[in-house]
């Protein structure tokens, strides 16, 4: 692990400083790209407007002149984290403004990914007059032409990168779409739904719905109740957090932290330990997002829409403890998964490998992801895992494969390239620069192998296989303090607005090992020659004796212990 420190313009921290910005903050942000106090703004009313997304404005006029014309809308979600929050906001949204709306999610065992033509036929039962996608659908080509068959009409709301076919939807609303200008490219699949929704919103108001004095006249739903959905859908799935996501997340934070979210968000934050007024955009990511996804994972992600979509708390408790209980199997799988993983690579000279593929019969489909993040960490090179996929065909059994990268390997375009040179080796795939998932025949793993190594090789230098953790280098003793640690956790970092991590020379007064993992230590730096400050530091998952004197690389930690608050280092890393 190598250490470098983010550089950043000292004439933006001046100009954000003398627009009323924290000098720490400011600082912070520049080395985040910040340019400007208007990339800061919190206001709902600085996101990009709806109509800039290309066809919002033709799906909202399609939606709305089915809801006159009470046709049977039917959802197809996604089986994570991302697809159950943007279905949660497609039907609670739609319902709002009077379409006759129901959902349906594919359990990833046996139906995959996606809008397939075994999901149209599933669908199709439940006599639906229009599907409408969303977080999926871009890769869809062959669902969409088998419900254009049954003459249903197909709405794809996604945001994953397309191929080079689309499908033939009756509209398609993604960012990423090819000729979509809109500035942002970073939207979740629930960040979409909720652009579709404000422009829906628009069209009806044009067209006076909200305005009829009847009986059954509808109010204007105030769409901003769906903010603490979406600021969970984005931190969940690991999108870029640009200004306009950062909008998002903060209005969505707020609304929890003030009571007023969704029952299903306030129990799972409540069975994960974490106050629902204190939340803050790490605990989506870490807490509350896994508890969501080991619905998808293991069983079926039913169970997690319909926590989200509970209307008493008692109900919205019941399911959110049955997600616990779920997360708490998965963790165990994985755990289990890794060991077996780990004693794999220890057959493998990992040194000279510029990729690692593997697979066995024994892996759990639903975990192989989290185990490609736990070994591409672990070894900093794109992983992809593999399991069974339970599907034999005239060419032999199926394998489902999950995989993630590293900054410098864009994973999807490395899996196109693969196709490209060996046309048949790759069923299908999809996804993003950082994760993707594909199918692949077993007796193909071999010589799939061989062709993604050969791939990144060309792709990657040496040097990109150097893990390298990002500090925003020495904190001043005066900013050492509970105060600016709860200014940080209030902010919203994650993804491509990394949470701040400041490096600086320590030395170690006291170490003790907590459960066998874990080490509990006071640090002491100096500031100057007479005043020398002590710490207390928690480093997890690490139990070897530290050395007298280190260099640290930690985070500011408002620690919370019988209802009070003490700072504390979180160590991420020693030098």
């Amino acid at each position: 692990m190598q250490i470098r420190q983010r550089v950043f313009d000292e004439k933006v921290v001046s100009e954000l400083i003398a627009d009323g910005t924290h000098p720490l903050l400011a600082r912070l942000y520049a080395a985040r790209g910040v340019l400007t106090k208007s990339e800061l703004e919190t206001s709902l009313s600085g996101i990009i407007p709806p109509e800039q997304l290309s066809h919002n404005l033709t799906m909202a006029k399609l939606l709305a002149d089915a809801i006159a014309a009470n046709k049977k809308l039917l959802v197809i979600g996604d089986y994570d984290a991302d697809g159950a929050t943007a279905t949660a906001v497609a039907v609670k949204g739609l319902r709002s403004m009077g379409a006759d709306v129901a959902f349906l999610v594919p359990n990833r065992f046996e139906y995959g990914y996606g809008l397939t033509p075994e999901i149209v036929a599933l669908a199709n039962t439940l006599k639906p007059d229009i599907l409408i996608t969303v977080d999926n659908g871009i890769a869809s080509v062959d669902g969409v032409a088998a419900a254009n068959l049954l003459g249903l009409q197909v709405l794809i709301t996604d945001h994953h990168l397309p191929a080079e076919t689309t499908p033939d939807a009756a509209c398609i609303v993604n960012p990423n779409q090819q000729g979509c200008d809109f500035p942002s490219k970073n939207l979740a699949g629930v960040g979409v739904m909720f652009y579709v929704l404000l422009a829906l919103r628009a069209e009806l108001r044009s067209r006076g719905v909200f305005a009829k004095k009847t009986e059954h006249s509808l109010a204007e739903p105030n769409l901003t109740e769906l903010l603490d959905l979406v600021a969970l859908g984005t931190v969940a799935d690991l999108v870029k957090l640009d200004a306009n996501n950062r909008i998002l997340v903060e209005q969505g934070l707020r609304r929890i932290r003030a009571g007023a979210c969704c029952a299903g968000i306030t129990a799972l934050l409540k069975i994960a330990g974490k106050a629902p007024e204190k939340v803050t955009a790490q605990d989506l990511g870490f807490y509350v997002g896994p508890r969501l996804n080991a619905a998808g994972r293991l069983d079926d992600m039913r169970i997690g829409i319909a926590c989200l979509l509970a209307e008493t708390e008692a109900d919205a408790m019941q399911k959110a403890q049955t997600l616990h209980d779920l997360n708490l199997e998965r963790r165990n799988i994985e755990a289990d998964m890794q060991d077996t993983a780990l004693s794999t690579l220890e057959n493998i000279e990992v040194a000279n490998q510029y990729s690692l593929s593997i697979y066995s019969a024994d892996y759990h489909q639903g975990v192989i992801g989290i185990l490609a993040s736990r070994i591409k960490e672990k070894y900093h090179r794109p992983t992809l895992v593999f399991a069974d996929a339970g599907q034999d065909t005239k060419d032999g059994r199926l394998l489902k494969g999950s995989g993630r990268s590293i900054a410098s390997l864009h994973l999807r375009d490395a899996l196109d390239l693969v196709t490209k040179q060996h046309p048949d080796l790759i069923l299908k795939f999809g996804g993003h620069a950082m994760a993707a998932g594909l199918t692949i025949r077993e007796a193909d793993f071999a010589a799939f192998q061989t062709a993604f190594e050969a791939v990144t090789r060309s792709l990657l230098t040496e040097a990109d296989l150097q893990a390298t953790l990002e500090t925003d280098g020495h904190l001043e003793v005066q900013d050492m303090n509970l105060q600016t640690a709860n200014i940080l956790a209030s902010g919203v970092w994650g993804q491509g607005f990394t949470q701040p991590v400041f490096s600086d020379n320590f030395k170690v007064i006291n170490q003790r090992i907590l459960g066998e993992k874990h080490s509990k230590l006071i640090l002491e730096k100096d500031s100057t020659h007479a005043d020398k400050k002590r710490y207390d530091a928690i480093y997890f998952n690490y139990a070897e004796n530290l050395p007298e004197n280190i260099v640290a690389a930690y985070v500011l930690d408002a620690n919370e212990y019988k209802g009070l608050q003490a700072l504390q280092l979180q160590i991420k890393h020693v030098f």
